[in-house]
C-alpha cells in the first residue's frame, strides 16, 4: 500500500515519515516547490509537488495512494488570520474532497489538543471535552477546530477519516522551530528571565508519529485520539532543561499585570498601528491562564500508543538544535 503525507517537510510530517518507513511503507509526500527539504534527506520517499491550497495539485498527489496522512498545518503565532484559514481550513477541505475523490481506503487527520479545549474543575481534557476556546480569537487555535470540522463532515460523506489530537510535540527536527521548540532555543540562549505561568501535556514528535500510524491501524473511523505524554508546567520543563544543561532557570513567573501590558502594546501598537504581527496579545495572555493538561487513556488502551519519558525527549531536542546551530554557545547533555 502507498501512503500519502502533506506536511512532509516540518516537525510532525517527516517524523511520520520516518515512522512509515521504519514500517516497510511506501511513501509519497506532498512539497511545495520551495520547501525547506532538510528534513526529507537521505529518505527513500516520491515527491510528488504541490500545496494543499492548490487543489489540482492534491488531487494528482493523492491519487494511487490507499492511505492518506494530513499533518500539513500553519503552527505559528503570528501570520495574517487568512494565512491560518487558507492553510488550515481550506487546505484540510481539499485534502479530505481529493480523498473522497480518488476513495482512498482510511485517512489520518492531525488536529490539536487546541481543538479539544482545556481542562476544567480538576478535570483533564479528554475526547469527549466541549471545546472552550473560541472566546480567544487566536487564529491558528480556531482555524484548527474548523479544520476538525470539516473532518467530521467528510466522514458523515462515507471519507473513513480517524483524527489524532497530539499536544504539545517536543523532540528532534523542528526546523522554525514551532512554539513549543522556541521555548527550549530561547531558554538555553538566555532569553527567558521569567518564565510563562502554563501547564500543558509535553509528547515526544516521534511518539505522535507513532500514534499516527497506529491510528491508521487500528483507531475507529468518525472517533478522535489525544495523542498526549505528560502533564507539566512549563517550570517543570525548564527545571529538567536545567539538571541536564547546566543552564540556570528562571526563578519566577511573568506577573499577569506585566503580560497584560505586553498584551495591550502588541494589540494597540505593533498590529493595530504598525501593522507588525506580535505573538503577545490579550488573547494569548489571557489564554496562558486556561490549563492545557489532558488525558491520553484512550490513545493507550485503544491504539497501543507507548511514551517516551520528558527528560529523554528533552535531551534529543536539545541535541538536535545543538548540532543544527540554533544555540549561542555549545551545550552538550548526557
Amino acid at each position: 500500500m502507498k501512503a500519502l503525507v502533506t506536511g512532509a517537510t516540518g516537525f510532525l510530517g517527516s517524523a511520520v515519515v520516518r515512522e512509515l518507513l521504519r514500517n516497510g511503507e511506501e511513501v509519497r509526500v506532498l512539497v511545495r516547490p520551495n520547501a525547506n527539504r532538510l528534513n526529507l534527506q537521505g529518505l527513500d520517499v516520491e515527491e510528488a509537488p504541490g500545496d494543499v491550497t492548490d487543489f489540482d495539485s492534491v488531487r494528482r498527489a493523492v491519487r494511487g495512494c490507499d492511505q492518506v496522512y494530513h499533518v500539513a498545518a500553519l503552527y505559528t503565532m503570528t501570520d495574517p488570520p487568512q494565512a491560518y484559514y487558507r492553510i488550515n481550513v481550506e487546505g484540510t477541505r481539499n485534502v479530505l474532497a481529493a480523498c473522497l475523490e480518488a476513495d482512498v481506503r482510511r485517512v489520518v487527520h492531525t488536529s490539536t489538543i487546541a481543538a479539544v479545549g482545556s481542562a476544567r474543575a480538576g478535570r483533564l481534557a479528554d475526547e469527549e471535552t466541549v471545546w472552550d476556546l473560541g472566546e480567544f480569537f487566536l487564529p491558528y487555535v480556531t482555524t484548527k477546530y474548523l479544520a476538525e470540522v470539516e473532518a467530521w463532515r467528510a466522514c458523515a460523506r462515507g471519507l473513513p477519516v480517524v483524527v489524532v489530537n497530539p499536544t504539545a510535540p517536543m523532540g528532534e527536527r523542528d526546523l522554525k522551530p514551532t512554539p513549543t521548540g522556541k521555548l527550549i532555543v530561547d531558554f538555553l540562549n538566555g532569553r527567558m528571565p521569567l518564565y510563562p505561568p502554563m501547564s500543558l501535556n509535553v509528547i515526544d514528535a516521534d511518539d505522535v508519529a507513532a500514534g499516527h500510524r497506529l491510528a491508521m491501524e487500528k483507531g475507529r473511523p468518525g472517533e478522535r485520539y489525544i495523542l498526549g505524554g505528560e502533564n507539566v508546567t512549563v517550570r517543570q520543563i525548564l527545571a529538567v532543561l536545567s539538571r541536564l544543561t547546566g543552564v540556570p532557570a528562571p526563578r519566577w513567573p511573568i506577573p499577569y499585570a506585566a503580560a497584560w501590558v505586553a498584551g495591550l502594546f502588541g494589540d494597540l501598537v505593533l498590529a493595530r498601528l504598525l501593522g507588525r504581527p506580535s505573538i503577545v496579545s490579550l488573547a494569548s495572555v489571557r489564554f496562558l491562564k486556561r490549563p492545557m493538561h489532558a488525558s491520553n487513556r484512550k490513545a493507550l488502551k485503544e491504539l497501543g500508543l507507548t511514551l517516551t519519558p520528558l527528560e529523554d525527549c528533552l535531551k534529543k531536542a536539545v541535541r538536535w538544535f545543538h548540532a543544527h546551530g540554533y544555540l549561542k554557545k555549545p551545550i552538550r547533555v548526557p
